[in-house]
This record gives structure tokens, C-alpha cells and sequence, in this order.
């Protein structure tokens, strides 16, 4: 056993044609070679969906493995730098469940100087506590897999993987923006619709029918407001300010192009207003059908699976009493939230985020606005009070890309990140230090 343990999941580097691409890299090989000047006795731990086997279609077996090693040599060779000097282990997670299901992946990642455990989970003694790692798979359940270490036992995430998110590496170097790859780093699945209608509208979209339909969808909700106005004329008020567009004459020909466009809301909204209670229940019965064959998940799914979590954690703590932390990733979620006196931790996930952000005006797409959180737990025993656990959280620095055209800036505000993890936060230390300790820290929330 090491002193000392960084953990991290879900790099998911791999796949068919574009998921080759790994915007990380760089990032992810200085964090190797921090880890080998760090003089102490320690462990790397990638908990986890490291690789996405899922994501390659076209080869079979260990041939996924000769791709990701022909693809990112450097990465490669810096895991066999790396791991001269500490130990790194890798689980499998359930994109790269076939590590689990070919004993020859041992052998191959040993030549790199990484040790492949082929469990469902780990544990390690830190400061005389146990620290339990997992990858959660198996608390999902389109993600759970029915035969561990069985390569051709998958369950339904596999297939959803391999016919969109992989058909999604094939094609997305056809857009104009290279952007249907991006589809890997969306979570929850119900977010894929509205982000590739998004993409449409700023993207691929003819920038004739773009900017053609830009003035009319944004003054839709001035529209909807001049139609109040004019059914409170027509029944209330007596005025005629909103019937007889008088005050746009004064305007010329703005005025005229503006009295043309709130013309043309006026009649689409009523359309809209006939036929949005057959909509309503149409598309209310699509939902609840592509969330029964689990290609949506509804908000309070997120909310479940997330619950999920904590009840596999309390179980872990009820059957393991010298456990005093749950460790997963998974849902490309980070957190470190108490239950119970002990943690529950999520090492969130390398690839790109998205946060999606309403425009300021009218009725447009949401925009996906990009970001990094490159992020990782160190685990040691705490040097203050000799007897807990020190969890540091540790971010990366990667500025957010700048792949969002002028459109879509000029419709958002940039989203302010808040950071909810505390930088330290220490567990199984006597319960006046672990009252103090948890009183100075910052709410820790997802």
C-alpha cells in the first residue's frame, strides 16, 4: 500500500475517426510528469472508463488497444515514465469493460508500466481508515453490466453508444464546426435533442435562413406582448395604441420592418396557439416513449441516480465500518458530499463540459457554452490530527475553447463557475476535529 493516492476517472480517450481526438493531452501528460517529482510513496488511480472501447466499431479485441497506442504514443509513453517512479492501476469502467473480458489487456498495459486490476472495486488503507473505489457502473441501470469480465455481455448503454455516440465520431468531420463529436460530453442523454437543434440553428443552419429568421425569432417575445396588448385593446381598454401601429409609422422604414415582423409573430403565434394542445400531448407521448426505451432521462432520473449512489454508499459504510469514504465517478459529476460522518466522492470526468445557457433575447436555441474541469483527489493521511483522512481537491488549469461563433457570444452571458468542493477536507479524525474541520469548510455540493 502507497502513502499516498490520486485518483481520477473517466478520460475516455478513444473511439472511431474524431473521439480519437484528445483535447486533454497535453494537460493530462504534465499532471504524469508532476506525479513523478512528487518524491513520495504513492499511487495513481484511473478509476475507470480511462479508455472508450465502446467507441471503436470498425476493430475488435486488443486491435482497439494497438489504435489508442498508435494515436497517442506520448501518452502512452509517459504512463511508462510515470509509472518507474509511482504505481498507477487502472479498473474498468463500462465503456472499457472489455480490459475486464481479455486477459491479454494485463500483459499489454504492463508494458507500460500499468497495472490492470480486473475488479469492480478497490479498496486502500490510508492512515489506518479504508478508503472503497469504484467505478458506479453497476448503479446505473442502462449501464450495468449483466456478467462482469464477459465482453459480449452489454447492456443497454453499449448499444445506444456504439449507434449514436460512435456514429457521432464517423460524421462529425463533415460539419462545418467539427462539433457532433462534442455529443460524448453531454449528460444527461435528454440534453442531446436540444443541443444538436442548437448546433443546427449556429452552426450548420444556411447563414441566409440564420440571419433571415434572426429578427423574427428575436422580437417573438416583444410580439407576445404587443398580441396581449392588443387583446386588452380590443376588449378592456378602448385604445388604440397596439391596433393601429401609428407609432411605428413615425418610424419609417424601421418602422415599417418592424410592424411587418410583430405582423408575421402575431399570425405564427396564433397557429402556435391552435394547434399547442395536440403538440403538447403528442410530444408529451414521444418523451415518455424515448424514456421507456431509455434514450431520455427526465430530470428527476438525474435527481434518482444521483440517490443511487449515496444508498450504495451508506451500504458500503454499513458493511464495511472501517470504510470512512465512497469513491466513484461515472456520471462525470464531481462532488464530495458527507453522509453519515464519512464521504461520498465523485472524480467527474476530464472530457468537455457543457453548460447550457438560455439566450437573452426572444425565442433562440440554448447555447452549449464549453469549458474544461480537469480535476483530481489526493488522498493521504492527514498530517494534523495523525489519525483522519486529508481529501485535497486539485483542479488543472485549461482556459475554456473558444469555439462558439460571434452569434452566440453576442446572445449569452458568459456562466460563472463556482467552486463547491472544498480544497481540503478531512474524514475519520476524532469527532471534535471532524466538527471543527467540517464547520470551516465550504458548502460541498455538487
Amino acid at each position: 500500500m502507497a502513502d499516498v493516492y490520486y485518483l481520477v476517472s473517466d478520460l475516455h480517450i478513444g473511439g472511431d475517426e474524431q473521439l480519437q481526438e484528445c483535447e486533454f493531452k497535453d494537460e493530462f501528460i504534465e499532471f504524469l510528469r508532476g506525479l513523478e517529482s512528487t518524491d513520495e510513496d504513492a499511487e495513481l488511480i484511473v478509476l475507470g472508463d480511462a479508455f472508450g472501447l465502446w467507441e471503436f466499431t470498425e476493430v475488435r479485441g486488443l486491435e482497439k488497444f494497438d489504435l489508442l497506442v498508435d494515436h497517442h504514443p506520448e501518452l502512452f509513453e509517459q504512463f511508462r515514465a510515470t509509472g518507474e517512479v509511482v504505481d498507477i492501476t487502472f479498473i474498468p469502467g463500462n465503456h472499457d469493460a472489455e480490459l475486464a473480458g481479455y486477459a491479454d489487456y494485463v500483459d499489454r498495459l504492463a508494458e507500460y508500466n500499468v497495472e490492470l486490476e480486473r475488479e469492480l472495486y478497490l479498496v486502500r488503507d490510508v492512515g489506518g481508515r479504508r478508503i472503497w473505489i469504484e467505478h458506479g457502473m453497476q448503479r446505473d441501470a442502462n449501464n450495468r453490466l449483466p456478467e462482469f469480465g464477459n465482453p459480449h455481455a452489454n447492456p443497454l448503454g453499449y448499444f445506444v453508444n456504439r449507434h449514436i455516440t460512435s456514429k457521432a465520431g464517423q460524421l462529425s468531420g463533415r460539419g462545418k464546426y467539427n462539433w457532433l463529436k462534442d455529443m460524448q460530453s453531454l449528460t444527461p442523454l435528454e440534453e442531446i435533442p436540444y443541443w444538436i437543434l442548437s448546433n443546427y440553428y449556429y452552426r450548420e443552419m444556411s447563414p441566409f435562413l440564420r440571419y433571415a429568421a434572426l429578427p423574427f425569432l428575436l422580437l417573438f417575445n416583444f410580439s407576445l406582448v404587443y398580441l396581449v396588448g392588443v387583446v386588452l385593446e380590443s376588449t378592456v381598454l378602448g385604445t388604440n395604441f397596439f391596433t393601429s401601429f401609428e407609432w411605428l409609422r413615425g418610424l419609417g422604414f424601421a418602422g415599417d420592418l418592424l410592424e411587418f415582423v410583430i405582423v408575421v409573430n402575431l399570425v405564427i403565434t396564433g397557429l402556435l396557439t391552435v394547434i399547442a394542445v395536440p403538440l403538447f400531448f403528442f410530444f408529451r407521448d414521444a418523451k415518455k416513449t424515448l424514456e421507456r426505451f431509455g434514450l431520455l432521462v427526465p430530470d428527476e432520473a438525474v435527481t434518482e441516480q444521483d440517490a443511487s449512489y449515496l444508498d450504495a454508499a451508506r451500504e458500503v459504510f454499513e458493511d464495511h465500518p472501517e470504510a470512512v469514504a465512497f469513491v466513484y465517478g461515472h456520471t462525470h459529476r464531481p462532488s464530495l458530499k458527507h453522509v453519515d460522518g464519512r464521504l461520498v466522492v465523485n472524480t467527474g470526468t476530464w472530457l468537455k463540459r457543457f453548460t447550457r445557457t438560455p439566450a437573452l433575447l426572444g425565442l433562440l436555441p440554448p447555447v452549449y457554452y464549453p469549458s474544461f474541469q480537469l480535476n483530481y483527489f489526493r488522498v493521504s493521511a492527514d498530517p494534523e490530527s495523525g489519525a483522519g483522512v486529508l481529501f485535497e481537491y486539485e483542479t488543472v488549469e485549461k482556459t475554456a475553447p473558444k469555439e462558439l461563433t460571434l452569434l452566440q457570444r453576442l446572445l449569452i452571458r458568459t456562466p460563472k463557475t463556482q467552486q463547491t468542493i472544498p480544497a481540503r477536507t478531512v474524514v475519520g479524525s476524532s469527532a471534535e476535529s471532524e466538527s471543527e474541520r467540517t464547520r470551516s469548510s465550504a458548502p460541498n455540493t455538487d
